[in-house]
């Protein structure tokens, strides 16, 4: 996420016409769309969930005056859209950047990974909150939430079994010996660094709420 978020003014309208989008209201904070619009503004999903919570309550005089503008006129806020987007491409959004810290950690948790592209940093998430709700002895193919799982993240069972099973090597409880070559050890290593060894119910909230992306896949 980044350190500084460089909000701009023209971001509320992209936001807000994703928040006028049937049904109107404020999105699940990972469906696909406010994942997408996240990674374009460089806005992690909460912060952009707190911004369409603030136009639920036209929370400023800011935020009154594009509602007034643009809320009654869809074509008019499209247009605004499509010109704030071609101002962009022209370049103009990389000086937004300048001199700002930028720690990418939400844009690269939904990038594929360099060594399983099927697979990204959420996926290994979702199936660490799986590992916890499993026990070794469940995490096979035919476990019926594996193969939920893989059908959740569009992969084969035996890719998120691969995954159980190097987190049954990096799981300190189990103290298993043995060595794995897989590429995957390193992100599911980095991965349990993040959440392993965290409240566990916090990890459940989370991927609860990363769900939501990939539902909205359909």
């Amino acid at each position: 996420m980044a350190k500084n978020t460089v909000w701009q003014d023209d971001y509320w309208l992209p936001v807000m016409q994703l928040y006028l989008k049937k049904p109107v209201g404020v999105k699940a904070t990972y469906c696909r769309e406010m994942v997408e619009l996240s990674l374009e503004l460089h806005v992690a999903p909460p912060a952009l969930a707190h911004r369409m919570q603030q136009i639920a309550k036209l929370s400023t005089p800011r935020i009154e005056h594009f509602w007034q503008t643009y809320s009654g006129s869809p074509e008019r806020l499209k247009r605004a859209v499509s010109l704030w987007r071609e101002m962009r491409g022209f370049g103009y959004a990389d000086a937004f950047y300048e001199g700002v810290d930028l720690v990418e950690t939400f844009e690269r948790d939904f990038r594929p990974l360099d060594e399983e592209p099927s697979l990204t940093p959420v996926s290994l998430i979702l199936i660490l909150d799986l590992y916890f709700r499993l026990t070794p002895i469940t995490m096979v193919s035919e476990t019926p939430e594996v193969k939920e799982m893989a059908k959740l993240l569009k992969v084969e069972p035996s890719m998120v079994v691969s995954v159980l099973d190097l987190y049954q090597l990096i799981d300190p409880y189990l103290n298993r010996k043995e060595i794995s070559l897989s590429p995957l050890l390193l992100p599911c290593q980095e991965i349990w660094q993040r959440f392993g060894n965290d409240d566990l119910e916090h990890l459940a909230e989370f991927a609860k709420e990363l769900r939501a992306f990939y539902d909205s896949l359909g």
